[in-house]
């Protein structure tokens, strides 16, 4: 798998990226020269980035009404400027995204962190997550399987956005706990890796003011297990993306209520990819299944 850095896209690329059909954008092209494609030898349309961003301003424009002939007429750098102008607070979710998305392509931290910056001013962190970060997430997922993102541009989006979270998960730790008298212990299971969900589900537990000890990824079981030489009323928490495999869910479930749910205290809340994996006849009064992080998040006031 390669970790190339890639700077030209093929038309499928772009209708990934964009959300524009391929057959939208060469009727774009050929009517309005909205693009400038290159072409190999073999007479197949590649773009750079220059174009890629210059789509992605285009189809918010049009999004706001902007009719592809008022656009095409336009002088080039005018477009970026009034895509600014046009961004209300309430409909700036494709103009941020886009700008995520042109700095993981481009691996530019500036355009991130200014981004960021500018969320920032205006809303919490859990809006930006939830509103942002989340959707931005889901769609790299896509963009990966389709070979429009390498691993190097998902790693590094990834990265800055954990970053983001831990930051944000510190400041929230100088805090002393409101809800003391239970304690939830965060890992992940052996080999697994994908850490980004599970420090959400922290941040998400120390918001409301409760004690957590983080103990992080790829954990096996019976290390996961010393905690409770320490702790009583523990609720562990998982979140299994890709380890154990999809065929090994059920066993490492047993596994999980032999090793921390021996007595009547402890509970274990799943998350994750592979959980649609687990046999519902596992589960128990001390076992719960969550779908997403939203719907922990509207069930914490409950516990």
């Amino acid at each position: 798998m390669s970790n190339k850095i890639k700077n030209v896209f093929t038309i499928k690329d772009l209708e990934n990226l964009s959300g524009i059909k391929a057959h939208t954008i060469r009727i774009w092209e050929k009517r309005y020269a909205i693009l400038q494609p290159m072409r190999t030898d073999s007479n197949i349309r590649y773009y750079d980035t220059h174009n890629l961003q210059k789509l992605l301003n285009v189809s918010t424009l049009n999004s706001f009404g902007y009719k592809i002939s008022t656009i095409a007429k336009m002088p080039e750098e005018k477009i970026p400027v009034l895509v600014k102008e046009v961004l209300s607070n309430k409909s700036m979710t494709n103009y941020v995204l886009n700008n995520f998305k042109l700095a993981m392509m481009n691996f530019d931290l500036p355009l991130f962190s200014s981004t960021y910056a500018t969320l920032q001013t205006e809303k919490t962190f859990r809006t930006i997550f939830f509103e942002y970060f989340l959707p931005l997430l889901e769609e790299i997922g896509l963009l990966w399987q389709t070979g429009t993102i390498t691993p190097a541009h998902e790693h590094f989006i990834s990265s800055l956005i954990k970053q983001k979270v831990a930051s944000n998960s510190e400041k929230l730790q100088l805090i002393p706990p409101t809800k003391a008298d239970k304690v939830f212990v965060l890992y992940l299971p052996e080999n697994e890796i994908h850490e980004i969900g599970l420090m959400v589900i922290n941040y998400e537990l120390l918001l409301n003011g409760y004690r957590t000890i983080y103990i992080g990824e790829s954990m096996p079981l019976h290390f996961v297990k010393d905690i409770k030489n320490y702790f009583d009323n523990i609720t562990f928490i998982t979140y299994i993306t890709s380890q154990p495999y999809a065929e090994d869910m059920n066993r490492y479930v047993k596994n999980s209520k032999t090793e921390l749910l021996d007595d009547n205290e402890s509970n274990l809340y799943i998350f994750g990819r592979n959980t649609q994996y687990i046999n519902p006849s596992l589960l128990g009064d001390n076992i719960k299944i969550f779908d997403s992080i939203r719907e922990f998040s509207d069930f914490l006031p409950l516990t």
